[in-house]
């Protein structure tokens, strides 16, 4: 079973009728890619973890489909946003030890210098697994059920939207097994929460965080009572963003991601230099014409991007 499924969602029915169109291509070429279905009406695509009889642990395997499947997600014209969440009765448990094992305690070399050098491509693969997230321009939503551990806080702090269940818990669970978090947290989780205080408490104790608080510190901006809504929750608000113009969509998130890692008068002069070309969009007028004639983003049609 592939750790990893993608596919394109369709959000409302055609014309009201029970029936979808899709058609299924792989992500990579190798016998072992996911599977990509994909629907061209509502541009949402949905990506599942999916080794739910090992709770949703991160394989070998794991680490190159997600950059697989992010890397075609960047440059598929049809799809506007994602959706990202977990198979079976939780989101992850976290990085598969066991399968991992190897890479980590056994790196290749035969001498100090190249076990050092060789450990450093393995941390650095991994990095690259959830930083592809971000440097996608499409924007992620996260939803999450149950138990988020370990390497799922450092993927959804690299999404862009944080939803999750009431019954959602999130733990920081490196320094209980004598490593210090190196694929995202200690980077972005300071970032997401505004707390450097809460996540040294979070990332030296390895305690867990229960969905009111993650709500209240801002880890996630809704919590929905189970999986069911949650999920519809986060289908409606990817169509609400999906019916945008992509050229606005995409150049928020990318100038959201800018500004986060650079002061305000960069990411002003960023944004200018920017919006000096996506300024001469045809969204533009349509977007304006829409308004003026009252008519909804969803009765707008905007090119493919």
């Amino acid at each position: 079973m592939y750790s990893v499924t993608i596919q394109m969602l369709i959000l409302y029915p055609i014309k009201e009728k029970k029936r979808f169109i899709f058609e299924t291509r792989s992500v990579c070429p190798s016998p072992a890619s996911v599977q990509h279905r994909s629907c061209r009406l509502q541009h949402i695509t949905h990506v599942e973890l999916n080794r739910p009889e090992k709770r949703n642990a991160m394989s070998r395997a794991f680490w190159s489909e997600m950059v697989d499947c992010f890397n075609e997600i960047a440059v598929d014209a049809e799809c506007r946003v994602v959706i990202f969440s977990g198979a079976g009765k939780l989101f992850t448990s976290g990085i598969d030890l066991m399968d991992m094992a190897s890479d980590i305690l056994q790196p290749e070399g035969d001498d100090q210098a190249r076990v050092s050098w060789n450990l450093r491509r393995v941390i650095t693969k991994y990095q690259e697994t959830f930083s592809v997230i971000e440097k996608c321009p499409k924007p992620v939503i996260v939803a999450v059920h149950g138990p988020c551990i370990g390497g799922g806080v450092d993927l959804i702090t690299a999404c862009d939207i944080r939803l999750c269940t009431q019954d959602a818990w999130f733990q920081v669970k490196e320094v209980d097994i004598g490593l210090a978090a190196d694929v995202g947290t200690l980077q972005r989780l300071p970032n997401v929460i505004g707390s450097r205080s809460l996540v040294s408490e979070l990332a030296l104790t390895a305690r867990k965080m229960y969905s009111d608080e993650a709500k209240s510190c801002g880890l996630v901006s809704r919590v929905f009572p189970d999986k069911e809504a949650m999920m519809a929750g986060a289908l409606e608000m990817a169509g609400e963003i999906a019916a945008r113009s992509p050229v606005a969509v995409q150049g928020t998130k990318i100038n959201l991601v800018y500004s986060r890692d650079h002061g305000v008068t960069e990411g002003l002069n960023y944004m200018a230099t920017w919006n000096m070309s996506m300024l001469q969009t045809h969204d533009l007028m349509k977007s304006a014409q829409a308004a003026i004639e009252k008519k909804g983003p969803k009765e707008v049609i905007f090119s493919k991007l």
